[in-house]
């Protein structure tokens, strides 16, 4: 697959301009996601010298991109069909809607190729034990729309 990553926020901790400590097992799972053979792009809203320093802070941590800030290496702007809009499979961005996942929780999407939804159910299920789970899922009274009903 072609995975765009975010820099700040998702790879680091937010501190733009400056590059902020490196969150909790991002590069590690970027690397494994390379090994397992997916094409990373680096989708930032960096330009210039603060996208190189980014680049290579992450070179530093042994990933290499794809491409960045571009569908293919070689794309460029002046080219006839160039467009801002990136065509990925996934998008690993701190902008999520819900949030960014934790990195283990985004290794496991990609690499058991499961849904949110999926990952949500289990934790459902895991905290609510599974009758209450079951009644929720039938749409009974149960933990949520007691508090929330």
């Amino acid at each position: 697959m072609l995975i765009a990553v975010d820099f700040d926020g998702t790879l680091v901790e937010h501190r733009y301009p400056e590059i902020g400590r490196e969150l909790p097992f991002a590069f590690e799972t970027l690397r494994m996601l390379q090994k397992e053979g997916h094409r990373l792009v680096l989708w930032s809203v960096r330009e210039g010298k603060l996208l190189d320093e980014a680049v290579a802070f992450c070179r530093e941590r042994g990933v290499e991109f794809y491409a960045v800030n571009a569908n293919y290496e070689e794309e460029r702007e002046n080219h006839q069909h160039f467009s801002r809009k990136l065509k990925a499979d996934i998008f690993i961005d701190d902008r999520n809607l819900g949030g960014m996942l934790d990195w283990g929780s985004i290794y496991r999407i990609i690499h058991h190729k499961i849904k949110i939804a999926d990952l949500i159910a289990d934790a459902l299920e895991e905290k609510l034990g599974e009758k209450d789970y079951e009644r929720e899922a039938k749409g009974k009274k149960g933990f949520f729309k007691k508090l929330f009903g």
